[in-house]
């Protein structure tokens, strides 16, 4: 019996097999041949390895056509195109993908670019470009892909099959075949197998799918993703907004790419950053991203202090009681990070963001908190009144006054935790806001204020007026 094959990733680098191809004493031809059967990502994960001098003999070796496909892998395609010819570097940006050219561009400085801009001769790569870049970050046209086939409704199967086989070339988004009215308005898609097996003489309508999913160039990305993402399709059509026209495709790995991107982004937002962090970054584009949010929870912080303030009288006469502050501030702020963290999930995977569903879900996540507030209450309830009997000389009322007094604001403030982790990004959600900007510390520290009034409170009225 043969060895089963290990497919693990881990254990597939080539990294040092494509370093002594590179390095190797092979001529230009066999240095080519080999490097063309690794896969263009692999070449691009050695880049780094590599001397100026031997990515410079790598293009001459590879050319432009390859090469373009390399750059699309790099990290750092900026900083390659900026150590070459201006002219090579023109050349590769034709012949990559628009949206891939746009990416590359963009990392360079304007006076660079804009050299290898006018450099490129094909007008219609320009176009392109320069269509994809004239969109918002936040919609859709600005990440769409012009790597597809169309076809006009009108043809023939084998029309359709002539025009498949001379576009295949240049696009190898092949799969999925659009269809398109004399005016370009988008009307359908041809699945590429069922054009394989028609019949010459069977109209090409009857291979058509209408209904079909698409977005508008201007469609909200961070609207839209989750929905996208049920499909499970190679590509979905962008259609221009204006007269229903295909302008471009986003592909399957588009969709993971924005759905990753907008999960960083609400992981940032919901860990009180303006932005995700990214691993080679300044020390000071680091502190800009947090210390915002971070001068905003200071004030709030210092509202909290001032309410304890309020309570000094209470303080004074029963310092005790603020041995278990803390504990009924993490409980509320934990509870309120799980609503927080629960609802945030339900906005962005429930088809139905209704109010009705919504105010459903606001008093499950108050039941929820009420319910685990008795449970947690009754338990600290326990737990302190052991802890003052055995640790302190207090008499029995007081004992189980000041235990009761934990165990209620414990269960009131992790009910009160519930509703606002919940109703605060439901209602930044109704107002057109992100509701991850509901950050986990933001959550907290109003929860914070409640806990602090709530247990302070309770003090005040149980422990010293009953």
């Amino acid at each position: 019996m043969e060895e089963k094959m290990d497919f693990s990733f881990q254990e597939r680098d080539y990294s040092a097999q494509i370093l002594g191809i590179i390095r190797g004493s092979g001529n230009d031809d066999e240095i080519k041949a080999q490097l063309q059967e690794y896969h263009e990502n692999d070449i691009a994960s050695v880049f780094e390895e590599l001397t100026p001098e031997e990515r410079e003999r790598l293009l001459e070796i590879l050319g432009s056509e390859i090469m373009s496909d390399v750059v699309s892998f790099l990290d750092d395609a900026g900083e390659y195109l900026s150590e070459i010819d201006a002219d090579d570097a023109a050349e590769i940006i034709e012949q990559m993908d628009a949206d891939d050219a746009l990416e590359a561009l963009e990392e360079l400085d304007e006076e660079t670019r804009s050299e290898i801009f006018e450099l490129i001769e094909d007008d219609e790569i320009k176009e392109e470009i320069e269509l994809i870049n004239s969109y918002e970050d936040n919609e859709f046209g600005s990440r769409m892909s012009t790597n597809f086939i169309a076809v006009k409704r009108d043809q023939t199967i084998k029309e359709t099959m002539k025009t498949l086989v001379r576009e295949a070339a240049e696009n190898d988004n092949i799969y999925t075949i659009f269809v398109v009215n004399e005016d370009d308005s988008f009307y359908g898609v041809i699945d590429l197998k069922d054009l394989i097996v028609a019949r010459s003489n069977v109209e090409l309508e009857t291979l058509i799918y209408n209904n079909f999913p698409f977005v508008y160039d201007k469609d909200s990305i961070s609207d839209n993703i989750e929905h996208l993402r049920g499909y499970s399709e190679n590509m979905i059509p962008v259609l221009s907004s204006e007269n229903n026209a295909l302008l471009g495709v986003i592909t399957s790995t588009d969709i993971i790419e924005l759905v990753d991107e907008e999960i960083s982004d609400d992981y940032a937002k919901l860990a009180a950053m303006t932005s995700e962090q990214e691993p080679d970054e300044s020390l000071f584009e680091s502190m800009k991203k947090r210390v915002p949010w971070l001068i905003a929870l200071l004030f709030m912080g210092l509202v909290v202090s001032a309410v304890v303030g309020v309570f000094e009288g209470v303080v004074d006469a029963l310092p005790m009681i603020v041995s278990f502050q803390s504990l009924i501030l993490g409980m509320a702020g934990n509870v309120g990070t799980q609503s927080l963290a629960v609802t945030v999930r339900a906005l962005g995977n429930s088809e139905d963001n209704s109010l009705k569903n919504q105010f459903f879900t606001i008093l499950k996540e108050i039941r929820v908190a009420l319910l685990n507030g008795l449970v947690l209450g009754t338990i600290s309830f326990a737990i302190v009144s052991a802890y003052l009997f055995v640790f302190a000389s207090y008499d029995a009322t007081f004992v189980f006054s000041a235990a009761g007094c934990v165990g209620l604001a414990m269960c009131f403030a992790m009910a009160v935790s519930g509703l606002t982790g919940a109703a605060i990004p439901i209602c930044l959600y109704r107002f057109g806001v992100d509701p991850a900007v509901a950050s986990g510390p933001l959550i907290t520290t109003i929860n914070d204020l409640v806990a602090v009034l709530s247990y302070y409170g309770l003090a005040w009225a149980l422990l010293l007026n009953v």
